[in-house]
């Protein structure tokens, strides 16, 4: 089963709102079977509209287009859809019973013509009632191609994806499966987790697929094979993690699609009833914010500060000045001092620090940009690092928070786990 997926409005082209819908519709048709071939955005015109239509007639089963079903003259998709068809616009009852109760009634405002044209549908289309706008999605078939269209209101496209088209489309298609598996890495990058893992690459089934998804300190492996058959897809899919999993026990972190590392270290802290602080200068309050918005992070998480200037590491953190004249504000020493100023600061089990230059100038330290050194502090010892993350100064902080976690998680596997 094959699909295509067609967002349409200017305010996509332009860049004055992001295409969030197409990713929403397809992993819903994924679930459900469809291989998506394409996906485009495309002008809110009859003749954008239309030559994408005729485009996907006949080379894909299904075609789910959002957008264009307001009730003001730029928005086309219905008259596109009666041209394509050859079919006129008629007023469903249902829709304009619904429309009436939510503006006069919700709404406490009388009605309009354009209001009420929103009930306005092709005569032949099965009508997919919106009960939670006032644009009904409509879907027609034309020879071996149907073609949906939803409301772009994302909300509404939720709506009427989960709750109507996917079960009508459902018992239309032979059920069919797409399974997949997400192996969660991190801390190796793409070409050496590669290197590592060739032969069980080469040994994987045809009917099996491997993609790499890397991002900062992360690369996910996704395992994939389609069949009729879920439960015998689903085991061979299983019998190769499985495989997989002693090849990459270091930087494993979970085979759920949604794991990060920042989850996974607030699962260890709770796991051991573990406190923890951190003290932050190049990474802005970046490994507080990760450590507060996991919920729950009250068990683990008693605080942190921000030290971005120099003095206020001295006045708040109790560093030396001596201490910051001798090595530098960002070196390993002071890096050690913030830790436990934290540490001493939050009454806690652990402690990490970072302190850098992201650049893109020198600050008050001179050292080379791209430079940062931490600390972490523990029952277990006491340990300091230094790294360079290049440049621009985002890669820089998003490296040194993703390094900080690293080494939390592995402090306390290697030391608890």
């Amino acid at each position: 089963m094959k699909a295509a997926i067609v967002t349409i409005g200017d305010e996509i082209l332009i860049g004055q709102i992001v295409d969030t819908n197409s990713a929403f519709i397809a992993k819903a048709l994924d679930e459900v079977g469809f291989k998506i071939i394409e996906s485009v955005s495309i002008s809110d015109t009859e003749h954008a509209i239309s030559e994408t239509m005729l485009r996907f007639q006949n080379q894909v089963d299904l075609v789910v287009m959002t957008g264009g079903l307001g009730p003001t003259k730029d928005d086309v998709t219905k008259k596109t859809f009666c041209s394509y068809f050859n079919d006129v616009l008629i007023s469903d009852d249902e829709v304009l019973k619904h429309v009436t109760i939510l503006i006069e009634d919700f709404y406490k405002r009388k009605i309009t013509q354009m209001n009420k044209d929103q009930a306005l549908v092709p005569s032949q289309a099965t009508v997919l009632f919106n009960k939670v706008g006032t644009a009904p999605g409509m879907l027609m078939q034309k020879e071996q191609t149907y073609f949906v269209s939803l409301p772009g209101v994302p909300y509404e496209m939720k709506y009427l994806v989960s709750e109507v088209l996917i079960p009508y489309v459902s018992n239309i298609f032979t059920p069919y499966y797409n399974v997949h598996q997400t192996i969660i890495t991190h801390g190796v990058g793409e070409s050496l987790l590669a290197e590592r893992i060739t032969e069980w690459e080469n040994n994987l089934p045809e009917f099996i697929s491997l993609a790499y998804l890397p991002s900062p300190r992360m690369v996910k492996l996704r395992l994939s094979t389609s069949g009729y058959d879920k439960l015998l897809l689903e085991s061979a899919i299983q019998e190769q993690v499985n495989k997989l999993k002693p090849l990459i026990t270091d930087c494993l972190i979970g085979l759920n699609e949604n794991e990060t590392i920042f989850k996974v270290v607030s699962d260890l802290l709770k796991q051991h009833d573990l406190t923890i602080a951190c003290a932050e200068s190049c990474t802005g309050g970046q490994i507080a914010k990760l450590l507060n918005e996991i919920p729950g992070a009250s068990a683990y998480f008693n605080g942190g500060v921000v030290t971005y200037a120099t003095q206020s590491k001295i006045d708040v953190l109790g560093v030396s000045k001596i201490l910051i004249d001798e090595y530098s504000v960002v070196s390993e020493q002071v890096a050690l001092a913030m830790a436990l100023g934290a540490q001493r600061l939050f009454k806690t089990n652990m402690a990490i620090a970072t302190t850098g230059n992201a650049g893109p100038s020198k600050g008050d330290a001179d050292v080379e940009v791209g430079t940062v050194c931490m600390a972490i502090v523990s029952k277990f010892g006491n340990k300091t690092f230094t790294f360079n993350f290049g440049q621009p100064r985002e890669k820089v902080v998003d490296s040194a928070v993703n390094k900080a976690f690293e080494i939390v998680r592995e402090e306390i596997i290697k030391n608890i786990s």
